[in-house]
């Protein structure tokens, strides 16, 4: 059976009439329509003599046992944030899908397949993104933190999980794994602003992410004079307008976002007592972004100082940036020009689970398709037909590729 890419794109198609309503996707994990997903998916890896396994992490596994037990990963998510959209993680294991067809109908491989589709990649429901991954990992040390944690309506993430068959307790699966692959739609603007439908990562961003509280005083809007105030949302007003131009300064792809403020007591007729401010900093260099998160810090104590008012930091979580292997990206370089005439290498943003294998010590690489308008986790997102198809001929070189050099 020859690959044919667009019946991954009609798949794809597939299963987002499956899975979606008027306002996006709604396959969030650990939830019935997230099992629907995983259901769907089952059948399609159908008749391809590959044997799944679900493990005590959730995450779902499909074999296709080769001539070595080492292993050739290749992987994503089919969870998606509420209201999302119908490419981001579901490309990753359809175009998975397809490229296992191909390598079964060929006969027994070199080396042992592994597509997995990941357990809550999102961490939409309860917060903890790469939950599957880095069970896997074995990075998943935060038991206490995740037993503590509740969603909206109040259920508790261990009780959540567990009403599908999973535990907390990190189960390493990636043993045997030789190397790593990964495909993803961008989810950001650079590609289309350079007018190429693929790209190669370098690697994901290192993250740094805070909780910070000015706190001032409480007092009457309308008696208390300018030059007296001690009000705590002009330390974070100006903190937000500082770490723009921090990022700016730092350059290399730095992004700060203040991704929230809520103030006490919260009523117009009263300055702002506390501001409790949410920071997020990003970049692929470990130095620049302790560099980053130095400069920020600083800032705010300047602030706090000037605007006679405190702050406290506290940090919510941070993982070190991630660098994919040097010769993967050469291989998944060569795929992309093989298959659509010019590559580009770029970071990522935001996180994948690529992160979580690759920090495990398996060599690692993604490759990205463009996002149009640069838009994802809302039911705007879209990639051009074309360029799916080209994705999923660039990730089939690039596991012909990656095959032959671990053959070796």
């Amino acid at each position: 059976m020859p690959l044919d890419p667009a019946r991954t794109v009609a798949e794809l198609r597939e299963l987002r009439e499956l899975t979606e309503d008027e306002n996006g996707a709604q396959r969030v994990a650990w939830t019935d329509t997230w099992e629907q997903a995983r259901e769907w998916l089952r059948g399609k890896v159908a008749g391809t003599r590959a044997e799944e396994d679900v493990d005590a992490a959730g995450n779902q596994w499909f074999t296709l046992r080769g001539r070595s037990d080492r292993a050739l990963l290749i992987g994503g998510h089919i969870d998606s944030v509420p209201n999302g959209g119908w490419l981001d993680g579901s490309l990753n294991v359809v175009a998975g899908v397809e490229v296992l067809r191909r390598i079964a109908e060929e006969g027994t491989p070199e080396l042992t397949i592994r597509l997995v589709n990941w357990a809550d990649e999102e961490g939409a429901r309860f917060g903890r993104s790469l939950f599957g991954s880095s069970a896997a990992a074995g990075s998943m040390a935060d038991q206490d933190e995740l037993r503590s944690r509740v969603d909206a309506g109040g259920t508790a993430l261990p009780d959540a999980v567990a009403a599908h068959g999973v535990e907390l307790e990190a189960h390493s699966q990636l043993g045997s794994a030789a190397a790593y692959l990964e495909l993803h739609i961008e989810q950001g603007p650079v590609l289309e602003s350079l007018d190429l439908p693929l790209g190669v990562v370098l690697g994901t961003f290192g993250v740094e992410r805070h909780s910070i509280i000015f706190r001032g005083q409480a007092a009457h809007a309308g008696s208390t004079p300018m030059d007296q105030r001690r009000d705590a949302l002009a330390g974070a007003s100006r903190l937000e307008l500082e770490i723009r131009e921090i990022a700016k300064r730092t350059g290399g792809g730095a992004v700060c976002t203040m991704g929230g403020v809520v103030t006490k007591p919260g009523i117009v007729t009263s300055v702002v007592e506390t501001a409790e401010c949410l920071l997020d900093q990003r970049h692929l260099d470990a130095a620049a972004l302790a560099s980053m998160l130095e400069e920020a810090k600083r800032a705010s104590e300047r602030i706090a100082q000037e605007e006679n008012i405190e702050v406290e930091w506290q940090r919510i979580w941070n993982i070190q940036p991630i660098l994919f292997d040097d010769a993967l990206i050469d291989l998944a370089d060569e795929a992309i020009r093989e298959t659509a005439g010019t590559s580009h290498r770029l970071p990522s943003g935001p996180l994948h689970d690529a992160a979580e294998v690759a920090r495990a010590g398996v060599p690692t690489v993604m490759l990205f398709v463009q996002s149009l308008r640069g838009l994802s986790h809302t039911k705007l997102e879209d990639t051009r037909a074309e360029h799916l198809e080209l994705a999923v001929q660039a990730l089939d070189r690039l596991a012909t590729k990656t095959l032959a050099r671990l053959s070796k």
